[in-house]
């Protein structure tokens, strides 16, 4: 992938560098808040090659990558100078910013959290491999090895105030290193011991400072860096230029901190304290709800980026109470139910694009990186995301009846699977191994049922006719610059007079039926494709040969499947090789989905032009599921008028 290339054509198509308010990527995405969204150009983009999807959510205009996305980042803040001048800011725009007050919410909780994910994520997981090596006994707990991992994997937590208040700092738009030093507050070792002491706590001698535990927490320091950034702005209005550079983070520190241990960090602790008790009295009386619940609904969550409002909920859990039975035990269900959703989308579909995107997106799916499968294969089928939504909740159910609870962050996905084992703190509370063990019993159940129900749900969709035939139909010898729309084995079809009993397909040209082995095209002449018969056009106008439902509508124009009501499925392909034309020369009458009775006009197209640039206008008509008849029967080659009976089927 030229990483550059992509970059360039993204800024270019999201309005310019200066429709960009700010830019931040998450796993898959590059997350822009544009000033005017109706600037990008959101159809060009979804066909850029590269680029997944496109997405409007959650007041940010997202662009799903993939893998690649922290390369093509790089390069988009490079041709857009968004690092260096940071974020671009309009005041006007933000006054007439018309997004919902939670859109707004959640997408400042989105830029706020999203920076200390891969940091928490890292030190989670080797919390996590830490906790298995002791159970399988290749680490002992009291090593000074132990003691050194053990702080490798606690300092993302410990000191998860700091690591806030540099994104705060950058949300609220004040200086990151005072932010920093607000947070060293909350965290400096003598502090800490004072507050630790039986001694009230008196600040200047009449300020009470409540005794609270500030290492570890999330929301004192997101409420001392927004109060502080009012200070900071303040002064910077007033502030003489002279003095302006030490007067500034002088008052911003002595405010913003007095505020802090006074009034907001009490504040923040209490809140925090509520959010544990409230999860800790659901998990004893309906533990069972929120797994589920979050196993359902963790996709449509995904597509609003509105999953980024469970992330605070999880993380000040795991830095408070040591455990998470929230975010962490839903979303694992829900993301291996995507991924497994998708690798059954593989198995079943004959279509080599599919399954081999189906089978890579499917595989990242399980392993917690569910978009490429989400927009890549289950929103583009719809049943696929179905049967995810249900494994994730009947495995959201087992999860929250047995109470599982993981003790470290993550990507939720198979690799995560050691953070459900307890740790030393958590065995303290009652926790076993068990928990891993009902942990990988949900796992299981999600991708299971996720798995055995999109498998049957393509049954259902392809009988219904909701399927495009190559999903179904194995491609056989069709060539790569042909568009593969069905195939079926070959057999000798008889050519007989157009009355013999049965259900019928009039022709939809009018011209010279010709048979169908006398195609100059390997393909369809052997029966590759379906058995039918072949017309010679004279007029460029191609008509419903029956009563049905359109199911494929090339977007080039040159090829037409319908789904017959008598059960047909019946394929119109105008000339040999005529995709080469990329839609020159054709003008579609219709659309794909769309009802059609016989003699409905479908398309037009230009014999003259097509025959000038070397194509034949050769067209043949096929039943590509003729292995569901008996017997497939086809009118004698000569002249025939559109609406005439040319083939015959029972």
């Amino acid at each position: 992938m030229d990483y550059k290339a992509l970059a360039t054509t993204i800024v270019d198509h999201i309005g310019g560098k200066d429709n960009v308010i700010s830019v931040v990527h998450c796993a898959t995405r590059l997350r822009f808040t544009l000033k005017d969204d109706t600037k990008a150009d959101t159809d060009l983009l979804k066909k850029t090659k590269g680029v997944m999807a496109v997405v409007s959510a959650g007041g940010q205009y997202q662009i799903v990558i993939g893998p690649d996305v922290p390369q093509v980042y790089q390069e988009v803040i490079a041709i857009g100078g968004f690092e260096a001048a940071g974020p671009v800011q309009d005041d006007d725009a933000e006054k007439e910013d018309t997004r919902s007050q939670l859109s707004k919410l959640l997408e400042g909780i989105a830029s706020i959290f999203q920076p200390i994910i891969p940091a928490i994520t890292g030190a989670g997981l080797l919390k996590a491999f830490m906790a298995l090596f002791v159970a399988l006994g290749v680490l002992k707990s009291s090593t000074q090895t132990y003691i050194i991992l053990n702080t490798f994997a606690d300092a993302a937590f410990y000191f998860m105030p700091m690591l806030l208040a540099v994104s705060c700092a950058k949300k609220f738009k004040c200086n990151q290193g005072t932010a920093m030093a607000l947070a060293g507050i909350l965290v400096y070792p003598s502090f800490i011991t004072l507050l630790a002491g039986e001694e009230a706590v008196l600040f200047l001698g009449i300020l009470p400072v409540t005794k609270a535990t500030y290492t570890s927490s999330v929301i004192p320091i997101i409420l001392g860096v927004w109060f502080m950034s009012y200070v900071e702005h303040f002064m910077q209005k007033i502030s003489p230029k002279a003095i302006k550079f030490f007067s500034v983070p002088l008052v911003s520190l002595l405010v913003g901190g007095t505020a802090l241990i006074v009034v907001l960090g009490p504040i923040g602790a209490w809140v925090s304290n509520l959010i544990n008790l409230f999860f800790t009295w659901l998990n004893a009386n309906a533990a069972w709800l929120v797994p589920t619940v979050v196993g359902i609904f963790t996709p449509l969550l995904v597509m609003t980026g509105t999953h980024y409002g469970l992330i605070p909920i999880g993380t000040n859990n795991l830095a408070s109470a040591g455990w998470d039975t929230v975010v962490g035990p839903g979303m694992l269900v829900s993301n291996v139910a995507q991924g497994a959703a998708g690798l059954a989308m593989s198995v079943r579909s004959k279509n080599p694009d599919t399954k081999q995107q189906a089978s890579s997106a499917g595989l990242t799916g399980v392993l917690g990186i569910t978009e490429p499968v989400l927009y890549g294969v289950n929103l583009k089928f719809s049943f696929p995301l179905y049967a995810a939504m249900i494994g994730g909740g009947v495995g959201g159910l087992y999860l929250g009846i047995t109470k599982v609870a993981r003790f470290a962050a993550g990507s939720p996905g198979l690799l995560v699977l050691p953070a459900y084992i307890p740790t030393e703190q958590a065995q303290t509370l009652g926790y076993t191994m068990s928990n891993l063990v009902n942990a990988v019993i949900g796992t299981v159940i999600a991708m299971v049922v996720s798995f055995v129900v999109c498998y049957i749900l393509f049954g259902v969709w392809q009988k219904n006719g909701k399927l495009p035939v190559e999903e179904y139909t194995s491609p056989d010898a069709v060539p790569a610059s042909e568009p593969v729309v069905a195939a079926a084995s070959a057999a000798t079809v008889s050519v007989q007079p157009s009355d013999a009993s049965g259900a019928v397909l009039t022709s939809p040209l009018k011209g010279t039926l010709m048979p169908l082995t006398e195609v100059k095209d390997e393909v369809f002449s052997s029966g590759a494709l379906g058995q039918g018969i072949a017309v010679e056009p004279e007029v460029g106008e191609v008509y419903a040969p029956c009563n049905g439902v359109i199911s494929t509508f090339f977007e080039t124009g040159h090829a037409i499947g319908i789904s017959s009501d008598d059960g047909a499925e019946v394929l119109i392909h105008v000339g040999m090789d005529t995709v080469n034309l990329k839609g020159e020369g054709f003008t579609p009458k219709a659309k794909e989905g769309d009802r059609v009775k016989a003699g409905d006009l479908l398309l037009k197209f230009d014999i003259p032009f097509i025959k000038s640039k070397g194509f034949s206008v050769v067209t043949p008509v096929v039943i590509s599921n003729a292995d569901d008849y008996g017997t497939i029967d086809t009118a004698s080659a000569g002249k025939i008028e559109v609406g005439s009976t040319i083939i015959t089927y029972k």
